[in-house]
């Protein structure tokens, strides 16, 4: 089965960037979508953004384009959320999430997501 390892949170200045990677410790993520994942302070969890195996993006937030940007690289079955010009409301755990099998447009769902990373911390502040 699956284990799925977030890493690249931190603490970020405003206007910052990080890039957070989402890797398969046990298991392959290569035929399953990678999904992104965001829980806020005080805020249910928000979908930020999806990528399939061959690479078709899904952006879940129309806000975030320009700021949010997924990828994945299948050689080293990782992929990756990049985030640039953070803001202080993008602090929150991001997560990662992946899923085999879904019906078309299901990227955003997070109900379709069977595998979930434990998340990483990204804090945006002076």
């Amino acid at each position: 089965q699956v284990q799925l390892v977030e890493s690249g949170g931190g603490l970020v200045q405003p206007g910052g960037g990080l890039t957070l990677s989402c890797t398969a410790s046990a298991g392959t993520l290569t035929s399953s979508t990678i999904g992104w994942f965001r829980r806020a302070p005080g805020k249910e969890l928000e979908a930020i953004a999806a990528i399939s195996s061959r690479g078709s993006v899904t952006r879940c937030v129309d806000q975030y384009e320009g700021r949010f940007a997924v990828s994945r690289d299948n050689t080293i079955n990782t992929g990756y959320l990049q985030m640039f010009n953070l803001k202080p409301e993008d602090t929150g755990l991001y997560y990662c999430a992946t899923y085999w099998y879904a019906p078309a447009g299901s990227g955003c769902k997070r109900t379709v997501y069977d595998t979930w990373g434990q998340g990483t911390q990204v804090t945006v502040s002076s």
